[in-house]
């Protein structure tokens, strides 16, 4: 015969249990700002509605809306007209300086005997996310009021050039580089090699490009048909098959309109979709034609990757990249290529 003490307990027990089995609640309706540079019907405005979906079962009802501006999402995210962000590193950097380094110059960059490793290089960006995404890593994904959601491979950035003369760090010099004015160290690494840095931004540096008034760019493949690339390069232009660093899109969430765990979830979600994403990088520079594609020698491949090292060094001693979110990412190349000289010293570990 039950007491009534044990029917009580009984009842919480069953209440416990009932809550565990239940879906997280729900905190709302948010709205995500989702930067595509296309709009409702690009790829990552319609990858950013699976998300949606698949995140209402950990208590996120996200509603996404699109923009063809990257600086206005940004804006509009630290604002508050929105409470998920999904952009490029460049833009969501200001509100997680590690994972931001992701796509700090050369930092994800593999080379094997002066060549270029871009399954390995892909691997550096893979390996540090399967890091984010655990939850030892979970105070570093915090910043303030900002949570890192989530991180999704962009493709390699790589150098597009109207003249394919342009194949070392000499010719270089004197060239007009487009480098965009959010990223301060754009401009800083073009100043370096003696180029001219030419103000631009997501919305016009491909016009700049293919009307001739910059010389270089640095853009993935998955830019090249929408933006129409191949005007800017032309007959004797090239697209060097060395990149000056892997872009990513990175989700930030204002983590007080979510579940406690939500963000640890949406990480763990990303993750999981690497390989489909890395499956359309590939097959967007299998669109660029072979003929455009420029390798360069493995002795200028060892000059550009210790250019880019050294830039990045002194870039951080300036306070434009986080200490800490390099360090990770040193020791992540070095773990994929421990015969890299720059593996036998200490620097970026200080």
């Amino acid at each position: 015969m039950f007491t009534r003490s044990t029917f009580v307990q009984l009842s919480v027990l069953a209440a416990s249990l009932a809550l565990a089995a239940a879906p997280a609640r729900a905190q709302g309706l948010v709205r995500a700002c989702v930067y595509d540079m296309i709009g409702t019907s690009g790829i990552t405005y319609n990858i950013s509605k699976d998300y949606t979906i698949q995140m209402q079962k950990f208590g996120g009802l996200i509603q996404p809306k699109a923009y063809t501006d990257e600086r206005a999402a940004a804006e509009d995210f630290r604002t508050g007209q929105c409470d998920v962000l999904l952009a490029t590193a460049f833009r969501t950097r200001q509100f997680n300086q590690i994972s931001g380094t992701l796509d700090a110059l050369g930092a994800t960059t593999i080379l094997r005997d002066g060549k270029i490793d871009m399954d390995a290089s892909y691997e550096v960006i893979n390996r540090t996310a399967q890091i984010f995404a655990s939850p030892a890593a979970a105070k570093l994904m915090v910043e303030g009021n900002y949570e890192l959601g989530g991180i999704l491979a962009l493709g390699a950035a790589y150098p597009m050039t109207s003249d394919r003369r342009i194949n070392t760090v000499e010719a270089l010099a004197g060239k007009k580089i487009a480098a965009f004015d959010h990223d301060k160290a754009q401009a800083a690494m073009i100043r370096r090699i003696g180029a001219i840095p030419v103000s631009a931004d997501i919305t016009n540096f491909a016009a700049k490009f293919n009307n001739g008034v910059v010389d270089m760019i640095g853009a993935p493949a998955v830019a090249w048909g929408p933006l129409e690339l191949h005007k800017g390069v032309g007959k004797n232009g090239a697209v060097t098959r060395f990149p000056l660093l892997i872009l990513t899109y990175q989700v930030i969430l204002r983590k007080d309109k979510f579940p406690p765990g939500f963000g640890q979830k949406s990480r763990e979600y990303w993750l999981q979709h690497y390989e489909g994403t890395k499956t359309l990088i590939y097959n967007a520079e299998k669109s660029i034609p072979a003929a455009l594609w420029m390798d360069l020698s493995p002795e200028n491949s060892l000059r550009y990757a210790l250019m880019l090292r050294e830039a990045r060094i002194d870039l951080t001693n300036q306070g434009l990249y986080n200490r800490r979110g390099l360090r990770i990412l040193k020791k992540v190349r070095c773990s994929i290529n421990p015969q890299d000289s720059e593996c036998s010293t200490e620097s970026e570990l200080n």
